[in-house]
């Protein structure tokens, strides 16, 4: 079973306001690429991110999740939509952007695939091409496996999620998302949708270190939009390719 296909359904009811990360990749648009043209989004979802862009560009987005791209294209009907693993895939063209937010990258759960996956987007740039992504930091993941879980309702069912810090190796802090979607289907009557999703959070000199040979850093910043830190609760990247 791909993750979220239980889940896509509920998806954008129990997820946090898509509307700021959005916002954050028009800015570094803005910024870093203003004369883009094209924009690739690795793990699209349902097309949350994609149907907020305000900058004038292609839209292509990526999923592993068939149910998740059946949302996007209702959502996104301009955007070309493309079934496939943010870490191996090939889609024969490049793109003056590619993004990834709401923490896409921590659910590659192992070095491995970031890598996997920065070699795919390195490949997918343009020359100078900006890469836009966000991170779940070691602290916030730690933070999260402490708190109790938090239960979210929403028009026809109850949202439960908790997660669970599974260890620490070498910095690299493991975490294991537990979804329950308590639907009302009839009445009283609730019908359990499970899935257990896992993340890995990469100290930040180590994330700094897997993406020096193939970009520059233009920015790593925390939600205040100062430096960030192995505390901080997210990490927002600005990469720019280079050769």
């Amino acid at each position: 079973m791909v993750a979220y296909e239980r889940f896509a359904t509920f998806y954008d009811v129990v997820m946090d306001d898509p509307a700021p990360r959005a916002a954050r990749v028009d800015d570094a648009i803005a910024r870093f690429r203003p004369d883009a043209g094209s924009l690739l989004e690795l793990g699209c979802g349902t097309g949350s991110i994609l149907a907020r862009l305000t900058a004038d560009v292609e839209l292509t987005g990526l999923d592993r999740s068939p149910s998740m791209l059946a949302i996007a294209a209702r959502k996104v009907p301009g955007a070309h939509l493309v079934e496939g693993d943010m870490a191996r895939f090939d889609l024969g063209r490049r793109f003056d952007v590619v993004a990834s937010v709401f923490d896409s990258v921590n659910h590659l759960t192992t070095v491995a695939a970031w890598e996997s996956l920065l070699a795919c987007v390195h490949r997918h740039l343009v020359d100078d091409g900006l890469f836009v992504f966000d991170v779940n930091t070691v602290g916030e993941l730690r933070r999260l496996g402490d708190e109790p879980p938090w239960v979210s309702d929403f028009e026809g069912g109850t949202a439960v999620i908790d997660v669970s810090a599974a260890g620490s190796d070498e910095g690299i802090t493991v975490s294991e998302w537990d979804i329950r979607i308590f639907e009302c289907v009839a009445g009283a009557r609730y019908e359990l949708h499970h899935e257990r999703i896992g993340e890995i959070a990469l100290p930040l000199t180590e994330v700094r270190r897997l993406v020096v040979d193939g970009f520059e850093l233009l920015e790593e910043v925390d939600e205040d939009g100062v430096a960030a830190s192995d505390d901080s609760v997210k990490a927002y990247y600005a990469l720019r390719r280079r050769e």
